[in-house]
């Protein structure tokens, strides 16, 4: 498996990689119209359009994309970041490849110049991004308006 930064050409695949990873392993956690508008929301060109402010990754078997994340500015912040969409195609989740993707975003400038890290988690992945060393924000488990946990980390930066 190889991680690489997302291309143009890369959006109609990892589009349906998303959709088909909310379908079927999000269902468990989120309703039929809730997976649709998310679906809908992440389109080729929205994929592009977000890798145009952040950095996106895909994780490749062969010429097959298997994952996909991001990491960019949060709120435009230099000393903050946010991950984003991260997903694993179902039949290859539980490999360990989207530990990879998530310590490959954490080599990442965006990750590197920040001394807090956000990320918005899915109910489903909330166990996942724990073990990845993500807690809840502020301490507080609570779903947001997205019905997300917002999820965070600490780095300490070195100085000169």
């Amino acid at each position: 498996m190889t991680i690489r930064r997302f291309t143009k050409e890369d959006a109609p695949a990892v589009a349906a990689l998303i959709a088909e990873t909310l379908r079927m392993t999000n269902s468990r956690d989120y309703s039929p119209e809730e997976i649709e508008a998310t679906v809908q929301f992440l389109t080729p060109d929205k994929l592009t359009e977000r890798a145009g402010w952040m950095h996106f990754y895909v994780a490749c078997e062969a010429e097959r994309i298997i994952g996909c994340g991001g990491i960019g500015p949060y709120w435009g912040k230099e000393d903050e970041s946010s991950l984003f969409t991260i997903f694993v195609s179902p039949a290859c989740q539980g490999n360990g490849i989207g530990r990879r993707i998530v310590e490959t975003l954490e080599q990442d400038e965006f990750f590197l110049r920040a001394k807090r890290i956000e990320i918005p988690s899915s109910i489903t992945a909330v166990a996942f991004y724990q073990k990845m060393g993500y807690d809840y924000k502020n301490g507080v488990a609570a779903l947001d308006e997205e019905r997300h946990y917002p999820l965070e980390k600490f780095r300490e930066l070195k100085g000169c």
